[in-house]
């Protein structure tokens, strides 16, 4: 259940990165300024959709494991200063979940109901409502300072709560990337760091929306199964569409379907496929 439990609060965690962009730019093409623009006082509420299934096989025999999540979520924007850093708050309003595993029966629950959540929901029902996290962003996206007031796992979106945007204007095929680091959990080991890294590319460019292409690609040589396992949560790739003028993002789609072979013995193998989809619910 600590899994499921994880759906709803692993947004809050964000990666520091630098951010490297190739300059495609030329006179000839449209040349757009991506920047977030918030005002002091204001509330952006996101509808997210969270679907999972894993399918694990262990000497013949299979085990499936369905989840499917749909929440509110919120970033109350509490401080802008003159140079355009922005100081908000990120809050889970409402949250749906439903789990479903082999030979047991479906979980379900929603936090606008009047039953008690189920055990290992208890939580999510505390953290609903409450500030997850509070962070100060610069106008691309850059954290400049963050404090967590629940504690969460590492985000298993394959990508970053703040999509973060390159200081120089950008084309139609303008790319830029952010590094990161998974550190993964091995049985019987203290953990093994991965090197990954987010790419992302401006695939359409219009006079108000930027369409955003982004892949996450492992760096690190992996040759092991279990360490590749971990990581299939991970691999993610998705589009993001960006208002240009309003400074924020409209939608963000991203989704991984991935096979490991042999990660428990020769005739073992899982299977994570999943999406996740937000949308822009208020401005």
């Amino acid at each position: 259940m600590k899994y499921f439990v994880s759906i709803c609060l692993a947004a809050l965690l964000i990666y520091a990165g630098s951010i490297s962009a190739e300059d495609t730019t030329s006179p000839s093409k449209n040349v757009q300024i991506l920047r977030y623009k918030f005002r002091q006082g204001e509330t952006i509420s996101v509808r997210v959709s969270h679907r999972a299934l894993t399918e694990t096989t262990i000497n013949g025999t299979t085990q499936h494991v369905e989840t499917a999540t749909d929440s509110t979520k919120s970033w109350k924007i509490t401080h802008v200063d003159k140079d355009g850093n922005a100081t908000l708050e990120h809050l889970i309003d409402h949250v749906k979940m439903m789990s479903r595993t082999s030979e047991m029966e479906t979980v379900r629950w929603d936090s606008d109901g009047s039953k008690a959540p189920p055990d290992g929901y208890g939580g999510v029902q505390l953290s609903l409502g409450k500030p997850l996290s509070e962070l100060t962003i610069d106008s691309c996206g850059r954290v400049i300072n963050r404090k967590d007031f629940f504690p969460s796992p590492p985000s298993n979106t394959g990508d970053l709560m703040v999509v973060p945007l390159p200081d120089e204007p950008v084309a139609v095929g303008t790319t830029w990337t952010v590094p990161d680091t998974i550190v993964v959990d091995i049985p019987g080991s203290t953990g093994k760091s991965v090197r990954t890294r987010l790419r992302y590319q401006v695939t359409k460019l219009k006079k108000d929306r930027a369409t955003i292409k982004v892949d996450t690609t492992v760096l690190t040589p992996v040759h092991d199964p279990q360490t590749e396992s971990r990581l299939l949560e991970r691999i993610w790739s998705g589009e993001i569409i960006f208002s240009i003028d309003h400074g924020r993002i409209i939608s963000r789609s991203v989704n991984v379907d991935r096979r490991v072979i042999g990660f428990h013995g020769p005739a073992s193998s899982i299977r994570y496929k999943a999406s996740r989809e937000e949308e822009l619910a208020s401005d």
